[in-house]
């Protein structure tokens, strides 16, 4: 950039590091792409629903407001809390009084561009900010926002006013922006779709991992936060009737308000002695194991564009995923991975089946993965498409975004 005075953009978004999670490890890369671009990038991490706060206020543990401000590899990073006042406060008590911090940010740091992660958790609260500021302002789709909360009632008409009032719409799948423009068709031609990217890691410098020595015969592994988007009831039922000694690897853990379900789930697969499970780790350890895995299964119901799919291909794993979202427009079947269809238990079994007796095929898909990613999905490809939406938010008046561009990596 030319600017004399960078400027400034806030991003918003409901983790980021040491936070573990795929929103938290995206908003860090992109926040890094922008600064190497010549931006000040401010990142505003809080979230849109307040468990913690409601047992805190059961435990009569009050507070005030407090926004925790640090800096993270040349990145200004603010975590907001709201006040914790009473036993009964609802939810627009504590967004209320994290709207208010976001506007004080904007006060005290005078934003040119914001930026939200996560619709329905930051979108509505960015967007109000940009409107009530004349600000221009980015909203990303990222999966589950309209995967799964464009099905609560109550959450629709926010949704939808926040892309109607987005400057431009990100979607990190076709499949997230073909639901987004059906829902809000009005920001069809101020919208883009690109797919994550991953930087080069090396597996070699890594440490042993610590339950390496546990893992047993082949190791089908699958890295994530497992929750009901991810289908790993359908992995478990895949595995059931497999003869040929094998270790279950979920690096990660599953969610605790499922976890009785996952329990019920594994005690009823008979695999509770062939399964491995980590818990949560961060993400250098996960990294760690996935060297140990014969086969990579991802069997999601549908999962944005995941990172773990991308290190797993990094790692040269042969892949197993469903044909949904960015899985299904990374994966080319037969080329650099399988894929099968999502809730199908029969044909992920088949699957593993082929790989399983197939160790040449394992590594010809996996060496194409690591060609796929490192040659496609480069950094340097999505830093030039957040180039492009930035300058066309930034040097485009908003009555004036009708640009039909589709930027794609």
């Amino acid at each position: 950039m030319t600017n004399k005075i960078a400027r400034k953009i806030c991003l918003t978004t409901i983790e980021f590091p040491p936070d573990i999670g795929g929103v938290g490890v995206s908003a860090k890369r992109i926040s890094l792409f922008l600064k190497d671009l010549g931006y000040q990038v401010h990142v505003a991490v809080f979230r849109s629903v307040f468990p913690k706060e409601r047992k805190l206020a059961e435990a009569g543990q009050f507070r005030r407001s407090v926004c925790e401000t640090s800096k993270q590899d040349g990145i200004i990073v603010h975590r907001l809390y709201p006040a914790i006042r009473s036993t009964v406060a609802r939810n627009q008590d504590y967004l209320m009084d994290t709207y208010g911090q976001l506007v004080t940010l904007h006060k005290k740091y005078q934003f040119d561009v914001v930026h939200a992660f996560f619709i329905n958790e930051t979108g509505f609260l960015t967007t109000m900010l940009a409107k009530e500021k004349n600000l221009p302002v980015i909203n990303s789709v990222r999966g589950v926002d309209l995967h799964k909360h464009i099905f609560d009632c109550r959450q629709q008409k926010q949704i939808a006013w926040t892309l109607e009032n987005s400057s431009w719409t990100t979607s990190v799948s076709q499949d997230l922006m073909h639901r987004a423009r059906l829902f809000t068709p009005v920001i069809t031609h101020k919208s883009s779709t690109f797919l994550n990217s991953i930087a080069p890691v090396d597996f070699s410098s890594l440490p042993t991992p610590p339950l390496a020595n546990n893992l047993q015969g082949l190791v089908i592994g699958s890295v994530g936060n497992f929750r009901d988007k991810k289908g790993i009831e359908y992995l478990l039922d895949a595995c059931r009737n497999l003869k040929t000694e094998f270790t279950l690897l979920f690096v990660g853990d599953f969610v605790a308000k499922e976890r009785e379900y996952w329990e019920q789930e594994i005690a009823n697969s008979g695999l509770e002695d062939k399964i491995v499970i980590t818990g949560k780790i961060g993400r250098e350890e996960a990294l760690a194991y996935l060297p140990y895995m014969n086969i990579f299964a991802i069997p999601s119901l549908n999962d944005g564009c995941p990172n773990a799919l991308l290190e797993a291909m990094l790692a040269e794993r042969a892949v197993i995923g469903t044909n949904v979202d960015a899985i299904g427009e990374i994966i080319e079947d037969g080329v650099n991975g399988l894929l099968v269809n999502p809730y199908s238990s029969e044909e992920l079994e088949t699957t593993l089946r082929q790989l399983i007796v197939a160790p040449e095929l394992r590594q010809q898909l996996g060496a194409a993965a690591r060609e796929k990613v490192l040659l496609q999905l480069a950094p340097e490809v999505e830093k030039q498409n957040w180039q492009q939406v930035y300058q066309q938010v930034l040097e485009v008046p908003h009555s004036q975004i009708l640009s039909t561009a589709h930027i794609a990596a």
